[in-house]
């Protein structure tokens, strides 16, 4: 989506922008509905329906916002004013939607509509100041800062910031019953949208959760000084800023066979690449080439599916939300149903909660098989890849680059012919003078000497 917002902000081919009057105010840079969707059927050649439904996920994500009737993320086919969205609120950013940002919205809208909030504005306020009380001056404080800023605005720039921070909002703090966008499976954080009851249960849960807490172990910040120092030792030799690279230093010359003999796919990668793969299991799965030769082990081994199963849920993972349905269909097909083609050893438990997140589907359903496959390969399959002939011959034949004479840049060569400064020549001058007292001081100390 973020490509099409790109490609529809392009000054030449994009939608044109213009001013659009609000009431009495007029809004610079925006476009209208009508004009979103005739530039997404002219773009993409697709028909109408299909420009209004990606129109409308444009705008459910909050990359284009309405100006009209801010509180409904929706698209119009008409003359309604519209905005994109400023890159610093795109979803891709990760820009934490924190509890105390959350509060500072609330208490500075609530400031300025003095106290029209919507119900569920006024709970989650409600809820928000007994979260956070200590440290709710700083919230209204804040609130009021921003407040007195955006009056020095004009009224344009202050109704674009108002629309586009209430479009962030809706996105990452969804009214109760509407569809949250931006759907993070198992992982996803603390549901606002639902209330929690305060009765004896509650308290109960609470209670044993501070118990676990105070009862976990603690690492003691010697061990983990121990690890760091490990750490540090095991890279040393590893590390281009501290024994340097070779054949020689793309950074500071022209030679790019530093890069060349690090690429992805080479016939035969160099020793300290393949050292690498034997310091953690991670360090061989993140290397396309390593990944490359665990995958002809495990198929001498007669165990490459459960390097096929780790990197289909990895894919799964990081893929299209589009063919999310699509992906688990086929992982369960190709891995988990019985009978199937490339199938993976799971234990009951595991198997019983993967096929229950099955049922509704989404990018972490398949977490916990995929967990329980890569400690099998790491506790199993890695040691023995590592011992095995075939990573012995491979660093055996792996390539120890030879340094080559340096070639710096023109303007950092030393000129062959500079002039001295003057400093240097009095200097020499000097050197030469007293050079000649002594020597001919030495020649009087002779003849005299000869002379007795």
């Amino acid at each position: 989506m973020e490509k099409v917002i790109v490609a529809m902000q392009d000054p030449d081919m994009g939608v044109k922008m213009r001013n659009q009057r609000l009431l009495i105010t007029v809004i610079p840079h925006a476009m209208t509905g009508r004009d979103i969707i005739e530039w997404l059927i002219r773009k993409y050649n697709i028909c109408e329906e299909e420009a209004m439904h990606l129109g409308q996920l444009l705008v459910k994500y909050g990359y284009v916002y309405p100006l009209k009737q801010p509180r409904l993320l929706l698209l119009r086919p008409d003359e309604s004013p519209y905005r994109f969205q400023s890159p610093y609120f795109w979803t891709s950013t990760r820009w934490p939607a924190s509890e105390l940002d959350y509060a500072i919205y609330l208490a500075k809208k609530n400031i300025r509509k003095q106290g029209e909030l919507i119900e569920y504005e006024k709970e989650s306020y409600s809820q928000l100041h007994k979260r956070i009380n200590h440290t709710w001056d700083f919230v209204v404080m804040q609130a009021r800062e921003q407040l007195r800023a955006s009056k020095q605005r004009r009224k344009a720039d202050r109704i674009v910031l108002e629309c586009q921070e209430q479009a962030y909002w809706l996105v990452n703090r969804p009214p109760p019953g509407a569809h949250n966008m931006l759907d993070m499976g198992p992982e996803a954080r603390y549901d606002h949208n639902t209330r929690v009851i305060l009765n004896s249960d509650y308290y109960k849960r609470e209670i044993d959760n501070c118990r676990r807490a105070l009862g976990r172990n603690r690492v003691k910040s010697s061990i983990c000084l121990e690890g760091f120092v490990k750490y540090s030792e095991q890279y040393h030799n590893h590390d281009p800023i501290m024994q340097g690279c070779l054949p020689s230093n793309p950074w500071i010359s022209d030679d790019t066979s530093h890069w060349t003999m690090n690429a992805d796919k080479v016939n035969t990668p160099t020793r300290l690449r393949v050292e690498r793969w034997g310091f953690s299991f991670m360090e061989l799965l993140n290397d396309s080439m390593g990944k490359k030769e665990f995958m002809t082990y495990l198929e001498k081994e007669f165990s490459a599916e459960n390097l096929c199963f780790w990197q289909a849920c990895e894919d799964l993972r990081h893929g299209e939300s589009s063919r999310i349905v699509e992906k688990v269909e086929e992982v369960y097909k190709q891995f988990l149903a019985p009978g199937a083609a490339r199938w993976v050893n799971i234990d009951s438990k595991t198997m019983d909660k993967t096929l229950q997140g099955i049922k509704r589907p989404h990018r972490f359903v398949m977490d916990d098989a995929q967990m329980h496959i890569y400690f099998l390969m790491k506790k199993d399959s890695y040691p023995r890849y590592l011992k095995s002939d075939l990573y012995k011959s491979m660093l055996a034949k792996a390539v120890v680059p030879q340094e080559t004479k340096k070639s710096v840049f023109p303007f950092m060569r030393r000129q062959r012919h500079a002039s001295p400064s003057p400093a240097q020549t009095v200097s020499k001058a000097k050197e030469e003078d007293g050079q000649a007292r002594e020597e001919g001081e030495a020649g009087t100390n002779s003849a005299t000497v000869s002379q007795v």
